[in-house]
């Protein structure tokens, strides 16, 4: 795994610059058959990214902007008449990347069509699945600032993305390299220099490298005792539901071969902590009105759990 996240990184760099570690958890995304919540600014090459990484996987990629008006069809696809009989047409959730742009824009059905996908990766039309192509990754992105006309994710919804990544602004020295990257105009011109040095196979083969990651007792402990935490602070009214541990659990042994280790360390834990449990969490209003942050309950279980030795 840590080969091919040298390779996609260095193909990725060539459009984005200071974004590694967004490339890093959409590869452990794509390791554990999960799915990525982007949330960021606008401006701050969210889809550049998935995009890029995209290209550089040598996956297929659709996106759809999401707007209110957008009905389930629009996404999963119809049926049409073609020589007097129905056929379906695949919609644009066909593919192995799917960019969801602002999927809080979307009315809650639209939303439930995607969770399908999502969760048993297939869609339902007149009363019969339609298997999605394997791998099938989300990437849904949301701006963090601007809530008006959105259409807020509930959290059985929110619960099935493994990872929420926050995309922030690039530091001095980051935000002067991507000046100096070529453009034509405004348009990075480089896009289309972004090589494939991964395909299909790659992919399966990275999920079975991470299955085959060898996890101790104590460190599945751990990982129980974290989600078990979240649920007592008391700055959270509702804590990570137990799908959340499984989810780090496989996020952990992910993090451990992208560092090129067959084994899980407390260190891998924590580090996926942040990114697989902040959007699981619902702060108390006492806590809120506090201006306490999910992340801030995430540090405080860390915080308060014994690491094991």
């Amino acid at each position: 795994m840590r080969e091919l996240r040298d390779r996609v990184a260095a193909e990725v760099r060539k459009v984005v610059v200071g974004q590694d570690e967004v490339i890093d958890l959409i590869l452990v995304a794509v390791a554990v058959q999960g799915h990525v919540l982007l949330e960021g600014v606008p401006g701050v090459a969210k889809t550049l990214i998935a995009n890029a990484v995209s290209r550089a996987l040598g996956v297929s990629f659709r996106r759809v902007q999401f707007t209110p008006d957008m009905l389930p069809s629009d996404l999963t696809g119809t049926m049409t008449l073609r020589a007097g009989e129905l056929a379906f047409s695949p919609g644009p959730v066909f593919t192995n990347v799917l960019l969801a742009d602002e999927i809080n824009r979307t009315p809650p059905k639209t939303q439930a069509a995607l969770l399908e996908s999502m969760q048993e990766y297939q869609v339902t039309v007149d009363g019969t699945p339609h298997p999605l192509p394997d791998p099938f990754l989300v990437v849904a992105t949301q701006n963090p600032i601007e809530y008006e006309g959105t259409y807020p994710l509930p959290e059985a919804q929110l619960d099935r993305f493994t990872l929420k990544v926050d995309v922030g602004y690039p530091d001095e020295a980051h935000e002067l390299a991507m000046l100096k990257l070529l453009h034509h105009g405004v348009a990075p011109v480089t896009i289309n220099d972004v090589q494939a040095v991964g395909g299909t196979g790659d992919l399966l083969a990275l999920r079975a490298e991470v299955d085959a990651t060898t996890v101790a007792d104590e460190v599945v402990a751990y990982v129980a005792s974290l989600v078990r935490r979240t649920r007592e602070l008391p700055s959270v009214s509702l804590g990570a539901s137990p799908r959340a541990a499984v989810h780090l659990l496989a996020a952990a042994k992910a993090s451990a071969r992208l560092s090129a280790r067959a084994f899980v360390t407390p260190d891998d834990v924590a580090w996926m902590a942040r990114p697989v449990l902040r959007h699981r969490l619902l702060l108390s209003p006492e806590a809120e009105l506090e201006r306490y942050r999910p992340d801030d309950a995430v540090q405080a279980a860390l915080a308060s759990v014994p690491v094991p030795r």
